[in-house]
């Protein structure tokens, strides 16, 4: 077996003799299997450390509430879009599938665990086919051969972990990676470089991982658990399989806005003859354009492609520039969630938003309570106040003949009055039929353009608010539409009732004083009581015409108002078991959809 990095290039290609595990050098003294020796595995470096030094270093010391420094402005707009997410959430639990926000309570999840632990490290996974290289990539920028390399396939079957900082425990911890399989850097490659200077690679922790190809359902497994945690991945792909479908649908395609934490690096490039190499490396742009990879070129945001070959170390220098440029700046943990939750969000886009306008409109409130006030009969209401109104008119300013008369045909003919009669069957059921109609209306008319959970949220608290609703109409009906005990009587009413009074006695005292004169009791003279008895006969209906001509006014704007009472009222019971319910889900739409735009950002 190998153990010496010039000549890596052997390993790659060679079956290890014993079959035992890299030289392990570089581990910790006095760890176990477990990688604990009494005490934390980092721990132990630490106090090396000071005893070499003889200075205990409280730099090398990780500080556990790191994660709560002063927030810098983009971490602040990251927790912002953290806190709308879980509100969003918490505010769709009872209207949104649970398996629809499994995805986001992940994201929210994961982004928690990760914000807990050192912020300083930045935890990077290797990933790729199988006969790709990664693991000789890997050894390459730990400057040892840490993870084994060999013609066997599988060749890596658990992820190895390599630190260049300490106090990565915990984010180790979170990978599920045990003690024996964390290694440490060629000496030399610490943490620090001589005078205190910093050394290339500071706060990386390097993950090589299990071929994402492999034909062992647990590594496969193991690769997709990883790849949820780390921070960034760097994709190694070969000449061969570059192009390969598995990796662009399953991995690179659905990743592809997690383009700023993403590295992808053609490997193996020594066996590709003349520009062969280049050609290749345009392709494979091609394909993560495709994709809808952005690269990251001309300083734009984006991927990092590069070419290399582990197996000469061409290239791999590049890269571990690359890489610690890429740790320096320590916001590799910050833009993984900033991702993670653009996926989350652009999931979740069709439950929210649906780029069309929505709400209830005044239109469809008007004609929501036109067909409530419809179905209670709040015209026929009306037109039946207006008649009595005008009848009761009739009645105070008719002549005492008329009157008379009315009495007399009222006492052969049975009583009427105005009550609201109850409807018979077939009316009944077409007056529950309209409210059901009403109500099925503006249920649609407040869900059309909304996503379809809420939709069908204002859809059912609609529904809800009609059970009983036209009961309830019934009875409103019945107390708002029953007549008052005493019609209400303009102020001109006396007075007319006075001059029809008027009238009479002119008509009766110029009909006793010509009886009289008939029966030779008074003095013939024809002319004085024939005349009274005219201005009687013809006054008494022209103040009766005049009286009928003067009501139609009051009595109109009575019947207005009953109407208009008795469509408050139906309209009042609607709003409260109808409209009511539907805006309050139209409000909490509004509200989560407010969360939305502040977790897109």
């Amino acid at each position: 077996m190998t153990a010496v990095t010039d000549h890596i290039e052997h390993a790659e290609h060679a079956e290890h003799a014993d079959g035992t595990e890299p030289a392990e050098r570089v581990d910790p003294p006095g760890d176990d299997a477990d990688g604990s020796a009494g005490g934390a595995w980092d721990d132990g470096l630490i106090a090396r450390r000071a005893a070499d030094s003889g200075v205990f270093d409280l730099e090398a010391v990780p500080d556990p509430y790191a994660h709560e420094d002063e927030l810098h402005g983009a971490d602040a707009e990251l927790v912002a879009r953290l806190d709308a997410l879980r509100e969003l959430v918490g505010l769709s639990r009872a209207r949104v599938d649970g398996a629809v926000l499994a995805e986001a309570g992940h994201v929210l999840d994961r982004a928690a665990a990760r914000r807990r632990l050192s912020d300083r490290h930045t935890v990077v996974a290797i990933a790729g086919a199988t006969g790709s290289g990664k693991s000789t990539l890997f050894n390459a920028l730990a400057g040892v051969p840490l993870s084994e390399t060999g013609l066997r396939r599988p060749t890596t079957s658990a992820p190895i972990a390599c630190s260049w900082t300490d106090g990565a425990a915990g984010l180790l911890d979170r990978l599920g990676i045990p003690g024996r399989l964390r290694r440490r850097p060629l000496q030399g490659q610490g943490p620090q470089g001589p005078h205190g200077v910093d050394a290339p690679l500071k706060g990386l922790v390097l993950v090589d991982l299990p071929d994402h190809d492999s034909a062992a359902v647990a590594h496969r497994e193991q690769v997709d658990r990883i790849l949820e945690l780390v921070d960034a991945v760097i994709w190694v792909v070969d000449p061969e399989k570059y192009a390969d479908a598995m990796l662009h649908e399953r991995y690179l395609r659905p990743l592809a806005g997690h383009a700023e934490v993403t590295f992808v690096v053609l490997n193996q490039v020594d066996r590709l003859p003349g520009e062969a190499a280049d050609l290749v490396l345009d392709d494979l742009r091609r394909l993560l354009d495709e994709d809808g990879i952005a690269l990251g070129e001309h300083g734009e945001p984006g991927a990092t492609v590069l070419s290399l070959s582990a197996l000469t170390g061409d290239g791999v220098d590049e890269l571990r520039d690359s890489l610690d440029e890429f740790t320096r700046e320590q916001g590799a943990a910050a833009r993984r969630i900033a991702a993670d939750i653009d996926a989350a969000a652009l999931r979740l886009r069709p439950v929210y938003a649906t780029g069309r306008k929505s709400g209830l409109s005044e239109d469809a409130r008007e004609e929501f309570t036109d067909r409530l006030a419809d179905a209670v009969g709040a015209e026929a209401a009306g037109q039946a106040a207006e008649r009595a109104w005008r009848r009761n008119a009739n009645k105070a300013c008719g002549t005492p003949w008329l009157r008379l008369w009315r009495w007399y045909e009222g006492r052969r003919s049975p009583s009427t009055t105005l009550t609201v009669r109850p409807a018979p069957c077939d009316e009944e059921a077409t007056a529950r039929q309209r409210v059901e109609h009403a109500v099925r209306i503006v249920g649609e008319r407040a869900s059309a353009g909304l996503p379809g959970p809420w939709g069908q949220a204002v859809r059912e608290a609609a529904t809800r608010g009609a059970e009983g609703l036209p009961e309830a109409l019934d009875d409103l009906a019945v107390s708002a539409g029953s007549p008052p005990p005493r019609l209400p009587r303009p102020g001109w009413w006396p007075v007319a009732v006075l001059a029809q009074i008027s009238m009479t006695i002119v008509q009766v005292v110029g009909g006793l004083w010509l009886l009289g004169q008939i029966v030779g009791v008074l003095d013939p003279n024809l002319g004085v009581p024939v005349l009274l008895m005219l201005c009687g006969i013809v006054g008494g209906p022209c103040v009766e015409w005049s009286c009928r001509m003067a009501a139609k006014g009051p009595a109109r704007r009575y019947g207005l108002d009953a109407e208009r009472r008795l469509r408050e009222t139906a309209a009042g019971c609607g709003r409260a078991r109808v409209l009511d319910p539907v805006a309050a889900e139209l409000l909490r739409y509004r509200e989560v959809r407010e969360q939305y735009v502040k977790v897109t950002g």
